[in-house]
């Protein structure tokens, strides 16, 4: 039988702040990070409410420890070496040098939010030796390499890209690694910043909500947008046993399935979420009934949030456990989506709380089910289920279990 793949490490950094502590009091207290925009340019700024870190890229490279200023870097990669600092202040670096590790990192879009602001001048005569620097973080494998090269590490490298599920999907290649004896320990995660190119694209959809959004409600109005990155540590409960760490949460069970249905709308039955759900309980040994929470991909979209209402329904009856969409907190942070929710999802399991599904008026016409719409501790729960829907009917679904 092989090993069991534990979480022993957590770095964050979302539009509700920076750790697991700002963001455990954050969901205790029901904060939310989706606000009106100050920091992207772009002529919508007084139409939309985004999930920004409230940080410039100045204050990012100075938390990082980088000069300020026009100083190579893009803010998707000051996201992920930010998030990777947090993860390493409760990680002795080097268990990460010492032997053969992956970093499987997720992104979506580069360092778009860089070059949109620089492509009138990229090319002139009198510019081009000092952008061209950046022509190449377009690559969704920049912020890889760049965490690589700041915190001196040779891992084994991949970048994953299958849009909203790139974060969970790297959750996957890292414990596959693991149970394959292929390496003790993997980094999984992922970041996108904000751009104008992101917000302007889901706008073309007629899929972005100028207010804050109201996942699986009937009156939804489309999504929010946000930022972020996290990273979770990966490792064989051997050997985080044999070194005494704390341990957050088991990856009991996961899954990712492809229903190939459309390029940016899920199959309305919601046959490719039921799939992935039900392949993930059988992977973690459990059945529906046994599932404390789940933390739904709940996009506020009409197609998603139709599809996965009703996977649920399927997979769990008309008296599924608690469930709820934490989209409201952050923002969609496209490929951080995955990691962000993952690490709410063992947040709950290690304090013991239900997140509410915040907005929530209407109960859906289609379906027999709502959402949570109250916080609770003390909640019992043993096995969290986390679901990440992207484009192009990429699924997973990942189960964590208390240790």
């Amino acid at each position: 039988m092989a090993e069991r793949v534990v979480v022993t490490g957590i770095g964050i950094i979302s539009a509700l702040g920076t750790g697991i502590h700002e963001h455990v009091n954050a969901l205790k207290q029901q904060k939310i990070g989706v606000c009106p925009i100050s920091l992207l340019r772009t002529i919508h700024a007084r139409e939309f409410v985004l999930g920004e870190i409230k940080m410039s890229n100045d204050e990012l490279s100075s938390y990082i420890g980088l000069p300020t200023g026009d100083n190579g870097y893009t803010r998707t990669a000051l996201l992920s070496l930010a998030a990777m600092k947090d993860l390493l202040s409760e990680t002795d670096i080097e268990l990460l040098r010492s032997e053969a590790f992956a970093f499987i990192n997720a992104n979506t879009v580069g360092g778009m939010s860089k070059m949109e602001d620089i492509y009138a001048d990229v090319l002139k005569p009198d510019t081009l030796q000092h952008n061209i620097k950046y022509i190449d973080t377009l690559d969704c494998a920049e912020s890889t390499e760049r965490v690589v090269e700041f915190y001196n590490l040779k891992p084994f490298m991949a970048t994953i890209s299958t849009a909203c599920s790139s974060s969970s999907n790297s959750f996957i290649m890292g414990a596959r690694m693991i149970r394959q004896g292929l390496v003790k320990r993997a980094v999984c995660g992922g970041g996108d910043a904000l751009s104008r190119f992101t917000l302007n694209g889901f706008y073309s959809l007629k899929n972005v909500d100028k207010k804050h959004c109201k996942p699986f409600d009937q009156n939804r109005g489309g999504l929010n947008l946000g930022e972020a990155a996290g990273y979770c540590l990966l490792e064989a409960e051997s050997s985080a046993m044999a070194r005494g760490a704390k341990i957050y949460g088991v990856l009991s069970g996961y899954s990712n399935t492809n229903d190939a249905y459309h390029p940016t709308a899920p199959s309305p039955t919601g046959e490719g979420a039921i799939r992935t759900m039900k392949e993930a309980l059988n992977m973690a040994g459990i059945n529906p009934s046994e599932i404390s929470y789940i933390n739904a991909h709940g996009t506020a979209t009409q197609n998603n949030d139709s599809a996965e209402g009703l996977a649920i329904q399927h997979v769990f009856g008309t008296k599924p456990p608690p469930f709820s969409s934490t989209k409201p907190f952050t923002g969609h942070t496209l490929a951080a989506a995955g990691v962000i929710e993952a690490i709410f999802s063992l947040l709950a399991i290690n304090e013991q709380i239900l997140i509410p599904n915040l907005n929530f008026e209407t109960k859906m016409e289609e379906l027999e089910i709502a959402p949570l719409r109250e916080y609770a501790e003390n909640a019992n729960l043993q096995h969290v289920l986390s679901n990440s829907f992207g484009f192009g009917g990429s699924n997973v679904s990942l189960i964590f279990s208390k240790a």
